[in-house]
């Protein structure tokens, strides 16, 4: 069985190594006989700002309600995105913001401490640039964006497992390092299961 593979690019620009990384691994998907997606949030039109918080309904813009569905119809993600200041780009986490709303990615119930997880069965990439060296990344820093991403955002709403794969340091690096870069990045790709029959 194919999967079905929402790419979400998150850099604010599609020219760098973001955007090769999010082309690369959807041709390799697509190579390995999935059906691929692409959501790039550069060309989006939608206020990243949640104004009001969850205490006033703020309605969606069309582009967010095509990436909802966008989302609703995949079995697997993949984010790519840079690290700065520790964490996802603005842009990125603005998206997150208004479309994992209350409903659509999870639904606290009276009694419960912690909610249903309605994007339940679906699993995740994040591919991640920085220039911080990567070990220095998690063992120093303790990956602060990465632990954001994966556990209190994708597995709050029950998207699980979720590998990472992070490349850097960027700042300098040469044109081999970034084609070696490219083809783990497809190598991830391919590397993704079928989904599990009911």
């Amino acid at each position: 069985m194919r999967q079905r593979i929402l790419v979400i690019m998150g850099h604010p620009s599609n020219d760098g190594l973001c955007g090769a990384i999010a082309r690369t691994y959807a041709a390799c998907a697509e190579a390995a006989g999935h059906e691929v997606r692409m959501l790039r949030l550069d060309v989006l039109k939608f206020d990243p700002i949640l104004h009001a918080g969850y205490n006033a309904i703020q309605g969606l813009e069309p582009d967010l309600v095509e990436a909802q569905e966008a989302m609703a119809w995949a079995g697997h993600l993949a984010f790519v995105f840079p690290i700065w200041w520790g964490g996802p780009p603005a842009l990125l986490k603005g998206f997150l913001d208004r479309v994992l709303l209350p409903g659509f990615a999870f639904k606290y119930r009276a009694g419960k401490a912690f909610p249903d997880q309605l994007l339940k069965g679906r699993s995740a990439h994040l591919l991640v640039t920085m220039d911080t060296p990567p070990w220095y990344f998690k063992w120093i820093y303790r990956m602060p964006g990465i632990r954001q991403m994966r556990n209190t955002t994708l597995e709050f709403c029950g998207i699980k497992p979720v590998r990472t794969m992070a490349f850097g340091p960027v700042l300098g690096s040469q044109p081999g390092q970034r084609d070696a870069w490219l083809a783990r990045a497809g190598a991830l790709a391919a590397s993704i299961p079928a989904p599990q029959r009911a």
